[in-house]
């Protein structure tokens, strides 16, 4: 099956083959989210945000959340997680989950328009650039750029012998990022740990982090 087509996707969520959800709070999130420097009240975007717990951590320190993603019962389980009731609106072909200060557009990514997604202070990319083949790479950052505008973001990659494994989530190597994001981007390191959870049953290699600040003209 194509990993390019939502189908794929779809189908991972719906046989349980999820290693890239991790059952606790990221932990680059929670070691470098005050790199973003937000205000209270913020509101962060997180792309392809699967049933991350990492909304809840979000949430819980006052943050709104808006998130998109492509599986419904992803999203189903990220309201029943938080014990809360959405109201759900058909926006063309999205659906748009929100209750308490969440908003969760569950769909194709790339047919999320800034207009329905409003202005945000922050993206969070822990799952989103990772899964994308190297062939969509330049489509999904042309198209976040247009939904988020110059806003910072805190970006999580891997860093593996793609010759062991095949994605998703797929290699995305410092060299390759910085490729994508350093002509509108000053890039900043935070750390780097051994990929751990599920993954590790799957690859051996690096968990990194940056923050990533709007270059000034």
């Amino acid at each position: 099956m194509d990993k390019m087509e939502p189908s794929f996707w779809e189908n991972r969520w719906r046989e349980g083959k999820t290693a890239f959800h991790e059952g606790a709070v990221n932990v680059h999130l929670a070691r470098h989210f005050p790199a973003l420097k937000l205000d209270p009240g913020a509101r962060v975007f997180l792309p392809l945000c699967g049933k991350s717990v990492d909304i809840d951590w979000l949430l819980a320190r006052g943050c709104r959340v808006s998130g998109s993603e492509l599986s419904k019962e992803a999203v189903v389980a990220v309201f029943e997680r938080l014990e809360v009731t959405p109201d759900i609106e058909r926006v063309r072909d999205l659906h748009r989950y929100a209750s308490n200060g969440l908003v969760v557009w569950q769909g194709d990514f790339f047919k999320l328009r800034n207009t329905d997604l409003g202005p945000v202070e922050a993206v969070y990319d822990r799952a989103a650039l990772v899964a994308m083949p190297p062939s969509m790479r330049d489509s999904y950052v042309g198209h976040l750029r247009r939904l988020c505008g110059p806003v910072p973001q805190l970006l999580v990659t891997y860093d593996y012998d793609q010759a062991r494994m095949d994605g998703p989530p797929f290699a995305v190597p410092e060299r390759d990022m910085r490729a994508q994001y350093e002509d509108a981007f000053e890039i900043d390191p935070l750390s780097s740990v051994d990929i751990y959870g599920a993954l590790a049953d799957r690859c051996s290699g690096q968990e990194q982090s940056w923050c990533l600040r709007p270059a000034l003209d």
